[in-house]
């Protein structure tokens, strides 16, 4: 059994939370290259969750559960972010002496307009700071007389495939001067960054508890890995190439079977920024040791979502649907004074934040509506309550208020079972992930029946209770901000929308 975290000196907390990071993409949850070989020996001492669950994705939909233990449509659809005021991991350490920092590496969604500031003494997102990636040349006559003939190519079938595969190499080539390095491409600050300005930061705390939160950024699209992290892969890729590649794997015209030839590529630059996250991460740790904090530190690693890579004809993650690949993802929480317990009980990340509350004895605000695991996982004990995920259909932009007004995506874990739910076509799928775990052959209509009936009733039960038991004021102080903030209402498509 494990022993309970003593009482008698309080232990801090690192959360780390990882970008589109998959759980099959680490080694200690089955992956055959490694990608995680510090991940994979902190695993062997830690409490490895193998079926945690985001409560949603992206990462608008996937972090309130993270940071505030709240589902992400629990305020009503049109709400994104942290509420002000609103309960958090950080806030409930802050009030109780501990010092907070939050690095985030240039999400635009973990931002102070978005309400993550709250509860962090230092805040620092590094916004603004990245580089962008032109992939046509878009200024003057001839950007915009090549626009409307590509949009006249599309009534003409085979032809216009011919101009559109003309079109791209020719924005290719008109795309600037070939980059020398990955670094110059990547729109977001690389791991070594946030863990070098974490560092600074930890060096100024002296024996003051404290909650540092991390969001990485690295294996997000376009896919630029840290060129040091490159000669971690067999897959020689120079930084012309994998303009390239990033650029095709974006391309909205072609279908699955011809994005399918460049996968593997695309996987190996995925793969190596996951490498070169291992890789810092261990330096944070070495960093823990050397200010002698370590031995006092909770120390969680866990995603806001997958990525997908065609798993069914799709990539990146828009919030469509909820397949494993994009709610999946990895859960390793090193416990001081605790021993190794891996898991294959469904976890969602709801339960996250009590968890770790519990796990440092401090009290859980009563407005967290997960539930802490804690007890289970020192005891060795089981739980059988069900996960939902949920997320607003087709909704890529937030700060498009009508966007956040679409059905809603939905699905029921409960043991090996998982039914999708999609509420435009009142239709659900229902899936046996122990016999397939890869959603590939839904279960005929008209078997398991009680199964499907069970599922739907935690479905309606969980929709009822989020609309009865709604906090008013937090919506009316959400809405109140943003109206304050004047988020963008244009319904044109930003040039990059980050999902």
């Amino acid at each position: 059994m494990t022993k309970l975290v003593s009482k008698s000196k309080p232990k801090s907390v690192v959360l780390v939370t990882v970008d589109c990071l998959r759980a099959d993409h680490l080694g200690f949850m089955g992956y055959g290259k490694p990608t995680t070989p510090f991940l994979d020996s902190l695993a062997k001492e830690s409490f490895v969750m193998r079926a945690a669950l985001a409560a949603g994705a992206p990462t608008y939909f996937s972090l309130p559960s993270i940071l505030a233990s709240r589902y992400p449509l629990g305020l009503g659809r049109e709400i994104v972010g942290i509420a002000p005021g609103e309960a958090t991991l950080a806030s409930a350490l802050r009030s109780n002496g501990y010092a907070t920092a939050c690095f985030s590496a240039a999400n635009p969604y973990i931002s102070k307009a978005f309400g993550y500031n709250q509860g962090f003494e230092v805040f620092r997102d590094f916004l603004f700071l990245g580089n962008d990636e032109n992939q046509e040349p878009s200024n003057g006559w001839k950007g915009r007389l090549n626009r409307r003939v590509a949009q006249a190519s599309q009534q003409l079938g085979p032809v216009g495939a011919v101009y559109d595969e003309l079109y791209f190499h020719y924005c290719q080539r008109r795309s600037g001067p070939p980059p020398t390095s990955l670094d110059e491409l990547r729109r977001f600050p690389s791991a070594d960054v946030l863990v070098n300005s974490a560092s600074q930061w930890l060096e100024s705390l002296g024996a003051q508890p404290f909650f540092l939160w991390l969001h990485l950024m690295d294996p997000h699209a376009p896919y630029y890995p840290a060129d040091q992290a490159m000669a971690w892969t067999e897959t020689a890729i120079s930084p012309s190439h994998a303009k390239y590649l990033n650029s095709y794997w974006n391309r909205s015209d072609l279908s699955p079977s011809r994005l399918q030839h460049k996968k593997k590529e695309i996987v190996a630059l995925y793969d190596a920024a996951v490498y070169w996250v291992d890789t810092q991460l261990s330096v944070l740790v070495q960093k823990l040791m050397s200010h002698q904090q370590w031995h006092d530190c909770v120390f969680a690693v866990t995603a806001d979502h997958g990525e997908e890579f065609l798993d069914h004809g799709g990539r990146f993650h828009p919030p469509n649907r909820l397949n494993q690949e994009l709610i999946h993802v990895p859960l390793v929480v090193r416990v001081p004074e605790g021993t190794a317990l891996s898991s294959d009980l469904p976890f969602s990340l709801l339960d996250l934040a009590p968890t770790l509350l519990d796990a440092i004895n401090l009290e859980v605000p009563t407005q967290f509506q997960g539930k802490s695991r804690w007890r289970h996982w020192a005891r060795g004990e089981e739980w059988q309550d069900p996960c939902i995920a949920e997320a607003v259909s087709g909704c890529t932009n937030p700060c498009i208020s009508n966007n956040r007004l679409h059905s809603r995506a939905m699905v029921v874990r409960q043991g090996r079972y998982k039914m999708h739910l999609d509420f435009r076509t009142a239709a659900s799928q229902l899936f046996n992930l122990e016999a397939d775990p890869h959603e590939r052959f839904p279960i005929p209509d008209g078997e398991h029946s009680e199964v499907r009936k069970r599922l739907l009733s935690i479905a309606h039960n969980h929709i009822q209770h989020s609309v009865n038991q709604r906090d008013t004021l937090l919506r009316l102080r959400s809405k109140l901000r943003e109206l304050q903030l004047q988020l963008p209402q244009s319904s044109e498509k930003p040039e990059y929308v980050l999902q």
